[in-house]
């Protein structure tokens, strides 16, 4: 690992020396005083796809009290920890028989070539070669151990991170001078250190003198969670990190002055910290308090050891009588007494919850900012990642998913600060390479990359996921490997349906305009009760009220045409059709409504795709009759959906080509979820209800209308949470056989449910976790359902990550076993739905790998944006969900006829999916969406149009302005005939005027001589 140190060792002294005579710091406040509100798509913020530099180290540490055992074998002496466990940890025996490294070395080693590290970062402990903590004769077993571990790691070109202490002090220096709290130790510290540089000096590079002495100080000396498990006295916390910090500077001039020079290594103290957010990133109250946070934490230790020498003035003034003080001569002594910043980063650093001040402030894991407050404040130190990880529940064994979206998420900040901050990471360690004794919490969680069975004899060393997938990070360097292929360019067909989808059209009960069909005139009391009030006995003519004087349908014509798309995609209301739910009472007002909301838009050229039931969690949306009559777990509900489809096909069939008789039915599960039972029989109901309603319109109406029918399917992919893990790739695709398989391969494939669904839901009843059954389709009900449909409609929105987990219950969650897990490094919407395109090109290929080339319309896609005007998420999420269906369409021949961006305006106190706001304002992404229609996807620069589509908008948009301002223009023609007429009679009344007056002229006498001229 030598290639990761400073530049150069012939520079080193002089950087050095520089250190330690400036040693100033910076403002790490700026950290959070940047600009914080960037866009959601700012490429600052999103996951990095990128390489760390070529030189960089890939590590992986341990702690010897957490992994060596033998605790009490070959003559190591007690640590505190062993006495520690005893006192405080009730329920732990020991720390014998968990990873036992001590007697299982050649078991760590594999594991460590397995991950191909470039580096190992582990502890010496202090009592296994000096039992008793003083520096004398070495217990030679304990060298023997660690000279084995060193050869190893050189013969393996394994670079070696030491550690000199983490927190395994010897009990007798605990017992005889009461530990850190005694200066004492300093001395002893820097003996046992020297012995360490003398024998194993000329095989290590790296040396960390102290891990994390935050928690040491806080936790062994003050809330009592760590060994010593001391509680209560600040003075002596303070105390005890200050002899930390005198102990760290004695080493490291120790090593400076008479091993570098001939060792030409580094050495270093481990430092750990949170990170915290403010409430209000504008308030610089809530600035401060970080600022205060941090100091308290990093700053207690970094800013003498990185920074001036002394402690930080907000420390200093806070803890006047407690913290104590360093001498100048201290000051120059501590100042700059680290070759580089190592850092720790994990939960040990966050929990238990009294670990960290925070001030009323937000906790955060974002290591980003963290190195950035570092940079600012040490002035730009070369930085370890000393320590980083997660940790996962005991009970997890080598599916460890959390762990890898954590080191991913963490990793790639790393990368992001180097790459985008300019801050020097020259390496990283992963922690830990092994389970095992995790501290206060024992052996309740796991930390480690490798699995190990505590009970068993063998302990062999099992990989888990996160290993697998730190290993390929290593091997690549980074992240390479971008999930989605190249953007393409390329058109959709001229006959490609672009659209906007809305949901329930409520109708308007009567014409918002009736002053043309009202026959009676009124006088306005003005200043009176300022009310109208009829003229009896007079009566005007009147006109046949139009489409356009429901004002609703107004401003749904003027928020499409600002779309410029060429299909509306709108739901009828069922109740407010058929308020009896059946054919006695038909609401004629309401189908008008409907009738006018589509020839309108085809008076715009834009057709309509209706769908005739809507139902939402909220609002089932079926006529009152039926629903108390038990909704679609009656069978007869079916029927009555049959007759209303009938309707709807008669009164607006030759205005329609595209129906969509249900829509999502697949998501009803959320409404009849009682049972797993009553969920089935519902879609069951519902399955038939549709293919009733094509049945009716293939044999009746298609001859006539030539339209084509089917039902849309909420249609999210899933991909496996883990990948390295068969059960979660298994669970991905059962959930996809449970989401859209369930209602498509009735209609598109065999005429029954899809057998992976049958058979599984069948092995859990077996089993006794379930007692759920699918229906059974009789014959005439198979031939009824097969084939029902003329086109596969899919409302797509995101890709869901899941993961196996057997449950038990008679649900429809249940009996699919699916657990979902959100991938904290994706970019996600204020609902966190994250934005993965390319989920959207497998559903496709999906769908045509199992149902064939059938034509397929994406019916909805759409994303919540916060913003009310410049919604750049959705602008950015539109045009990768295109570009991915365009690949499918050129690359994988997917039958697309169909985009349906979803949708045209906002619900009040709802997610914000419109591209209208819930008052109609329109937002910048209908600009972007106008473009992507005019060019129909992605044309290359020098291709030429190939379809009409700015001309027709065009004349749509005169369309629009003729049809849509009438009010205006009849406005204007009266305002233009009066100037015509008022000049034609101002000009004839001059004309008039001169002609009188030249009459008049005659009567006057003229003088002699003068003749008289007429003009």
């Amino acid at each position: 690992m030598s290639r990761a140190g400073p530049r150069g060792a012939v520079i080193l002294p002089a950087l050095l020396l520089l250190r330690a005579v400036t040693g100033f710091s910076g403002d790490g406040r700026a950290v959070w005083s940047k600009i914080p509100h960037l866009g959601p798509v700012n490429e600052s913020q999103l996951f990095l796809y990128d390489t760390f530099p070529k030189n960089f180290f890939w590590g992986v540490g341990t702690g010897a009290f957490q992994v060596e055992g033998s605790s009490k074998n070959d003559g190591k002496g007690p640590s505190i920890w062993d006495r520690f466990i005893h006192t405080h940890l009730k329920n732990v025996n020991s720390t014998n028989g968990c990873s036992d490294s001590y007697i299982l070395l050649e078991k760590d080693l594999s594991a460590l070539d397995f991950i191909g590290v470039s580096f190992y970062q582990f502890s010496i402990s202090w009592p296994r070669l000096f039992p008793d903590g003083v520096a004398g004769a070495a217990n030679a077993e304990g060298l023997r151990y660690y000279n084995a571990l060193l050869d190893a790691l050189v013969l393996r070109n394994i670079e070696p991170v030491v550690t000199l202490y983490h927190w395994d002090l010897p009990l007798a220096l605990q017992e005889e001078y009461g530990g850190w709290k005694n200066d004492t130790l300093i001395g002893i510290f820097n003996d046992y250190a020297t012995y360490c540089f003398q024998t194993f000096g000329d095989r290590v590079k790296y040396w960390i003198t102290i891990h994390n002495p935050y928690l040491v100080a806080w936790h062994g000396y003050g809330t009592g969670t760590h060994a010593p498990g001391e509680t209560g006295s600040l003075a002596a916390v303070y105390a005890v990190g200050h002899n930390l910090i005198k102990a760290h500077s004695k080493v490291w001039h120790n090593y400076n002055i008479n091993f570098r020079p001939h060792q030409k290594g580094w050495l270093s103290i481990t430092l750990g910290s949170h990170w915290i957010e403010p409430n209000r990133s504008e308030n610089m109250m809530d600035i401060v308090k970080c600022q205060q946070s941090m100091v308290s934490v990093l700053g207690w230790f970094a800013h003498p050891i990185h920074g001036d020498g002394d402690y930080p003035e907000e420390m200093k003034k806070k803890l006047l009588s407690i913290l104590p003080l360093f001498s100048e001569a201290e000051k120059s002594e501590v100042r700059g007494t680290a070759d580089f910043f190592a850092f720790s980063f994990g939960p040990n650093n966050f929990k238990p919850l009294n670990t960290m001040a925070k001030m009323g402030q937000n906790v955060s894991l974002n290591l980003r900012e963290v190195l950035n407050w570092i940079k600012l404040e040490y002035d730009n130190p070369r930085i370890l990642i000393a320590e980083n990880g997660w940790f996962t529940d005991s009970h997890v064994k080598t599916e460890d998913t959390t762990a890898i979206y954590m080191m991913k998420n963490f990793l790639n900040q790393v990368l992001q600060a180097m790459r985008l901050d300019e801050i020097q990471v020259f390496g990283y360690t992963a922690w830990s390479l092994l389970d095992g004794f995790e501290w206060q919490d024992a052996y309740t969680t796991r930390r480690g990359l490798f699995y190990v069975d505590c009970n068993s004899k063998q302990k062999e060393r099992i990989p888990k996921s996160s290993a697998h997938y730190y290993k390929q990070i290593i091997r690549e360097n980074g992240f390479t490997l971008k999930e989605s292929t190249p953007d393409v360019q390329g058109q959709f067909p001229c006959d490609f349906s672009w659209g906007i989808t809305e949901a329930v059209l409520k109708p308007e009960a009567a014409a918002s305009s009736p002053q043309f069909s009202d026959p009676h005139l009124y006088v306005w009391n003005a200043t009176g009760n300022r009310l109208l009030h009829r003229v009896e006995g007079v009566r005007l003519k009147t006109r046949p009220p139009q489409c356009t004087d429901f004002v609703s349908i107004k401003k749904q014509l003027e928020m499409l045409a600002r779309m410029k798309v060429t299909h509306y995609r709108f739901a009828l209301d069922w109740a407010s059709v058929l308020p009896a739910g059946d054919l006695s009472t038909v609401n004629r007002q309401a189908l008008r409504y409907y009738r006018c909301v589509a020839s309108e838009g085809l008076k715009l050229r834009i057709a309509p795709m209706v769908t005739l039931y809507y139902p939402t969690l909220a609002h089932l949306g079926l006529p009152a009759p039926l629903l108390r009559g038990g909704g679609w777990l009656n069978p007869s509900t079916a029927q009555a959906f049959r007759a209303y489809a009938g309707l709807c096909f008669r009164e607006l069939g030759d205005l329609v080509k595209l129906w969509i008789t249900i829509n999502e039915p697949n998501r009803l599960s959320d409404v009849y979820n009682r049972t797993g039972n009553d969920t089935y029989r519902a879609a069951h109901n519902l399955l038939i209800a549709h293919a009733l309603a094509w049945q009716l319109y293939d044999r009746q109406y298609r001859p006539s209308q030539r339209g084509a029918v089917s039902l849309s399917l909420h249609s999210d992919w899933a991909e496996p949470a883990n990948p390295y893990a068969d059960s979660h790739r298994r669970a991905a695709e059962r959930f996809l056989q449970f989401e859209i398989a369930w209602f498509a391969e009735p209609l598109f494939k065999s005429g029954d449910y899809p057998p992976a669904m049958r058979e599984y839901i069948a092995a859990k009843r077996r089993r006794g976790l379930s007692s759920s059954a699918l229906p059974r389709f009789s014959e005439a009900e198979r031939r009824l359902v097969r084939g029902a449909a003329d086109f596969c409609a899919l409302n797509h929105f995101t890709t869901r990550f899941v993961m196996h987990e057997q449950q038990s219950g008679s649900r429809y969650d249940s009996d699919r076993d699916i657990q979902f897990l959100q991938d904290i490094t994706r970019l996600s919407s204020p609902t966190r739905l994250a934005v993965i395109p390319w989920g959207e090109r497998k559903l496709l290929r999906w769908i045509r790998k199992n149902y064939g080339d059938v034509d397929v319309y994406i019916t909805a896609n759409g994303i919540d944006d916060q913003s009310l005007v410049n919604d750049q998420l959705r602008k950015y999420y539109v045009e990768k969900y295109v570009q991915e269906a365009l690949k499918a369409y050129l690359i994988d021949k997917v039958k697309i006829k169909g985009y349906y961006a979803f949708k045209l305006t906002e619900e009040k106190s709802k997610p914000r999916f419109g591209f209208f706001s819930s008052d109609f304002k329109a937002k910048s992404s209908i600009q972007f969406y106008n473009k992507l229609i005019g060019n129909s996807g992605f044309p290359s620069e020098n291709s030429s149009p190939s379809c009409t589509q700015t001309q027709r908008n065009k004349e749509c948009t005169i369309c629009l302005f003729l049809v849509q301002k009438k009010p205006l223009i009849f406005l204007g023609c009266c305002f233009f005939s009066t100037l015509v007429l008022l000049s034609i009679t101002i000009f004839h009344k001059q004309k008039r005027r001169k002609f009188w007056k030249a009459k008049n002229l005659q009567h006057i006498p003229l003088k002699k001589g003068h003749k008289r001229v007429l003009s």
